[in-house]
């Protein structure tokens, strides 16, 4: 079983996502939150394999929420909930150490996959605005590099390198392995060792890296 927190500070959003995530035989709604300092509080008490996080919320906002609850536990994983696809501080929570993201008015299939695809590790970015969120990425960042990724990046191999692209394109490890003519197995090592190498958390924060390093262009 899958265990979320939910995280929002209007009830009507908490019990709706309750309902939709609870019907699902392999998820369990393990608590909820009015705002990022009470999140906190149920991530240290509850453990939740998942925290489903919004953004903008008194007390606390999510943001800061989602600092402190990875900085705790690197094992957390937050999926910011947004209403607006192209919330400038969505690009914020990612950089804070996000997994991923989702609209508010996402399916319940969607909700719970994006639930499930958290939970394994994967990165989530909503489908429909990945290239326009990247942009933001592009104009957040600075013109140039920063130092330290440049050093980081010659830590990595040919391949290494290769495969951090495509994780910034949105790619999957099957995908990957399929452009890349190998097995996804291999993928999957390689992956391993680009996040150990980067010090990163996962593969979000990977293509948030690959695109602040400019090892990807906008558009490309």
């Amino acid at each position: 079983m899958i265990r979320v927190l939910i995280v929002d500070d209007q009830i009507m959003v908490r019990e709706g996502f309750s309902v939709l995530l609870g019907a699902m035989p392999d998820i369990e709604v393990v608590g909820e939150a009015v705002d990022g300092r009470e999140a906190v509080a149920q991530v240290a008490a509850l453990r939740p394999d998942v925290v489903l996080m919004d953004i903008r919320m008194p007390e606390m906002n999510g943001i800061d929420a989602t600092r402190e609850i990875v900085a705790a536990d690197a094992d957390a994983k937050v999926l910011v909930l947004t209403t607006f696809d192209l919330d400038e501080y969505v690009y914020q929570a990612l950089r804070a150490g996000a997994s991923g993201f989702l609209l508010k008015d996402a399916s319940a299939r969607q909700l719970a996959e994006g639930v499930r695809v958290v939970a394994g590790g994967e990165a989530l970015l909503a489908p429909t605005v990945t290239k326009r969120l990247i942009t933001e990425f592009a104009k957040a960042a600075d013109s140039s590099p920063r130092p330290p990724a440049i050093a980081q990046i010659g830590e990595l191999t040919e391949r290494e390198t290769e495969v951090l692209v495509l994780i910034a394109q949105g790619l999957s490890n099957a995908e990957i392995a399929d452009h890349l003519v190998v097995a996804e197995s291999t993928i999957k090592t390689h992956v391993s060792r680009v996040l150990v190498k980067l010090g990163l958390r996962d593969r979000t924060q990977a293509a948030v890296f690959a695109y602040e390093a400019r090892l990807v262009q906008v558009g490309g």
